[in-house]
């Protein structure tokens, strides 16, 4: 499957998903309100992709042959005219958003499906008042799209369950990882699990229990190996000997036993911030900031490759 795709907002994540449809043979047009941020971010694309195709990341094509699928449009409607599939990524701001959707809407094709990148703001509350809105919802995705496949679906009350099933298709095709929720709820799936950790996170440190690094290390080190081939619900299945049944018997018991003590917010720029702060810049400058999403970016693109490897060799 492939099309064409307008990205509405050609930032950070505009850019982004900029990449996975052009490396997927989708056509992109990029347009943002900032006259001169298309054609940036066109530089900034051909950058990433060189970086990409140096680790295979480009599904075996050059990386200016994927640049090439790439081209910024004069305007909004020259943008949505044709499109298949329209990506919008504007601020966190639902009165910006809602102004967007409404001139939005009415220029892109009948069959066109928009969505937003919005990561806090169910897609009600902007697409309410549309004529088309039954083609409208959420693509809400881990940045950068085109390394982390994960991507929420969220539909609003009224986005049809076509739109919803073709949303899926495109996804998958363009090498996305859906997760396909069947109603709206405030920071969706991924927000919320990583709220809840985050939530402990900030307690344990705050408590005086360990480190900001003990934590990471916790997660690094332990969680997540499992975690990077296997959700939660898998794990916990594996981890007993009759499956999630016998896990849940088990251990019900402990988990209620601390559910208490975790009803109990704390302030994240509070005063552990400036323990969690000070321990993060000893070890790491925010000068060294960019450097080290750059050595995130390139871990991330190892990790892919060897659950690649290991797929072919061990199986899903």
């Amino acid at each position: 499957m492939s099309g064409s795709t307008a990205i509405v907002g050609s930032g950070l994540i505009g850019r982004a998903w900029a990449i996975a449809f052009a490396r997927a043979g989708w056509t992109v047009r990029l347009w943002d309100p900032v006259e001169t941020a298309p054609a940036e971010a066109v530089d900034t694309i051909a950058g990433l992709l060189s970086d990409l195709a140096a680790n295979d990341m480009l599904r075996g094509q050059d990386a200016s042959r994927v640049l090439g699928r790439i081209a910024p449009a004069p305007n909004l409607a020259a943008a949505l005219e044709g499109a298949d599939w329209v990506q919008e990524n504007a601020p966190e701001k639902l009165e910006i958003k809602r102004a967007l959707w409404a001139e939005m809407e009415p220029l892109a094709g009948a069959d066109t499906i928009l969505a937003s990148s919005t990561s806090a703001i169910v897609p009600s509350l902007f697409t309410e008042g549309l004529a088309g809105r039954h083609r409208c919802l959420t693509a809400h995705p881990i940045n950068p799209p085109y390394l982390v496949p994960a991507t929420e679906l969220v539909p609003a009350p009224w986005t049809s369950a076509e739109t919803m099933e073709k949303a899926e298709s495109v996804m998958r095709a363009i090498g996305q990882a859906p997760i396909v929720m069947r109603k709206e709820i405030d920071g969706f799936v991924m927000n919320r699990m990583q709220g809840a950790l985050l939530e402990e996170a900030f307690r344990l440190v705050a408590d005086g229990v360990c480190g900001a690094e003990d934590v990471d290390v916790g997660i690094r080190e332990g969680l997540a190996l499992r975690w990077a081939f296997m959700g939660p619900f898998e794990t916990i299945d594996l981890n007993a000997p009759g499956g999630v049944r016998d896990y849940a018997e088990r251990y019900q018991g402990l988990y209620e036993g601390i559910f208490p003590s975790m009803q109990r917010r704390v302030d994240w720029a509070g005063p552990v911030m400036e323990t969690i702060e000070g321990e993060r810049r000893a070890r790491l400058s925010e000068t060294e900031l960019q450097e080290r999403q750059r050595w995130r970016d390139r871990h991330l693109m190892a990790l892919l490759r060897h659950k690649a490897r290991a797929r072919d060799d061990i199986g899903e």
